[in-house]
Parts: C-alpha cells; sequence; structure tokens
C-alpha cells in the first residue's frame, strides 16, 4: 500500500467511526507506522472530517516533518507500536477512541481487565484487555503502563491487541487499520453486551476457551 493510499485508509476509517458513534466531537486519533516513520491524525482533529494532505508525518524519531501539529498521544502510540513488534512484527496501526460503552465500565469498576471471557468472537479477535490507572490525557506513565502491559501478557504466552485506559478509552492495534477498526468494533459491541446484561453473565469456561484455542488460536 502507499502512502497516499494509507492516508485515503485513515480517513475513510475515521469517518467511519465517527459516523457510527465510536468517536465524538474531537476525541480519538489513529496513526499508521511507516517504513521511515509514522502518519498520525492532527490534535484536536475531527476523525470525521480528516483531510489526506493534513495529516501529520512524524520520523522514526517522533519529529513532526509535515502536515498539521500531531496528536499528543503520538507518545502513546510509539510505545504501543515498540512493544508489539515484539509479539507482533507486522503492526501498523493504532486506534484510540472515547468509546461510550467501554468507558462506562471503567466508571463501575477497577479490576484488572476490562471484560471477561463473554463470547467467543470476543475471545477470538479481542483477547484480553488489561485495564490502565487513570492518568490525564498524553501523560507518559499511562505509555509506560499500556507497553509494560504488553510486555507482560506477551511474556505470558496471551499476546493483547487492546489496552484499556480507564475514564478516556481503549487503544487497539493491528496489521491495518481496518483491521484495528475490527478489534474495536468487536470489544465495544462486548461492553454494550456487559452493560446490557448486568455485568451477571458467566464467562466461558476453561474447556470453551481451550477449544477456541485449539480450533482458531485465540490467545486467552
Amino acid at each position: 500500500m502507499t502512502e497516499h493510499q494509507i492516508r485515503e485508509d485513515i480517513c475513510r476509517i475515521g469517518r467511519s467511526l465517527f459516523d457510527r458513534g465510536y468517536v465524538h466531537a474531537t476525541a480519538g486519533n489513529i496513526s499508521v507506522r511507516l517504513d521511515d516513520g509514522f502518519l498520525i491524525t492532527p490534535t484536536d482533529a475531527c476523525l470525521g472530517q480528516l483531510d489526506p494532505a493534513r495529516l501529520a508525518r512524524v520520523d522514526a524519531h517522533g519529529r513532526q516533518t509535515s502536515g498539521e501539529r500531531a496528536s499528543k498521544t503520538l507518545a502513546l502510540h510509539r510505545r504501543i507500536y515498540q512493544a508489539a513488534a515484539r509479539f507482533d512484527p507486522q503492526t501498523r496501526c493504532v486506534i484510540h477512541t472515547h468509546s461510550t460503552h467501554c468507558v462506562a465500565l471503567t466508571l463501575q469498576h477497577g479490576g484488572a481487565e476490562l471484560l471477561p471471557a463473554l463470547t467467543p468472537y470476543f475471545v477470538m479477535k479481542v483477547g484480553r484487555v488489561p485495564l490502565i490507572p487513570y492518568h490525564r490525557p498524553g501523560a507518559p506513565e499511562a505509555a509506560q503502563l499500556v507497553a509494560e502491559a504488553i510486555t507482560r501478557y506477551g511474556e505470558r504466552g496471551t499476546p493483547i491487541r487492546a489496552a484499556m485506559l480507564a475514564r478516556l478509552g481503549p487503544n487497539v492495534w493491528h496489521e491495518t487499520p481496518a483491521a484495528a477498526m475490527a478489534v474495536l468494533e468487536e470489544l465495544e459491541e462486548t461492553a454494550h453486551l456487559w452493560l446490557l446484561n448486568g455485568q451477571r453473565a458467566a464467562p466461558l469456561d476453561d474447556a470453551r476457551l481451550h477449544e477456541l484455542r485449539r480450533s482458531f488460536g485465540a490467545r486467552w
């Protein structure tokens, strides 16, 4: 995929997320790792109104080279790429949103993970989602905790593709913007189901989880 196509893809994904209510106002951001740097949505940009030519481009060291001013979450995205590449070398896209149901869950509890193993597709497509304690937007402490979580889960054999920032929203990552969006969609839908159920449903048991690992390579 050329850089022009990547820019168009970021804007297409941003518009889709905005139109369906996964982001609102100027919340959320999207980045893609290039061979020589990164593209990321500008700070305070509306994901529903992105201009491919105005996306921020930064070099491999995080220095901006063109476009509007990069989102303040660039440091977090770079830490995610760095940590995730050890377990998923093809990680190329990070999406952050303020998805309603995911954020709502963090207002109700402070456990180690956002959700239990509720559905087979959540287990297969998302996997475990560590809950990161609240820090202000852009705080380096949050980036450090996310990187540590990626390493911790990966080293125990269950690499993750999402982390939830308490009171802020999820960060998800995958090989392409479309694949990362699919992770986000499954995560938000499962959070919605969990809230609708009153957080009472029993999770899938060990035998069913083993079956998903054996049949589909689920990371749980």
